[in-house]
């Protein structure tokens, strides 16, 4: 599996999370904060459509609205 680190402002991060999702490649996403720490950690299933990603672009949502930089930290196939 091949890992990536892609550093994103608050004001990115929800579409970034999107644009990833839609790659459909990637099996899991944590958001880090500046120091490295995880902040949310979720897995990305093939059977992860529509209603189900509501409350993971929420979550992502209320992260973005408090942190001004993060690292997304992905984990692909």
């Amino acid at each position: 599996m091949d890992k990536e680190e892609i550093k994103v402002t608050g004001e990115q991060l929800i579409s970034k999370v999107k644009e990833l999702i839609k790659e459909g490649n990637v099996r899991k996403v944590a958001i880090k904060d500046k120091q490295g720490n995880i902040i949310i950690e979720f897995p990305l299933t093939l059977g992860v459509i529509g209603a189900a990603l509501a409350p993971v672009l929420a979550a992502v949502g209320s992260v973005a609205a408090l942190v001004t930089e993060c690292t997304i930290s992905v984990e692909r196939k």
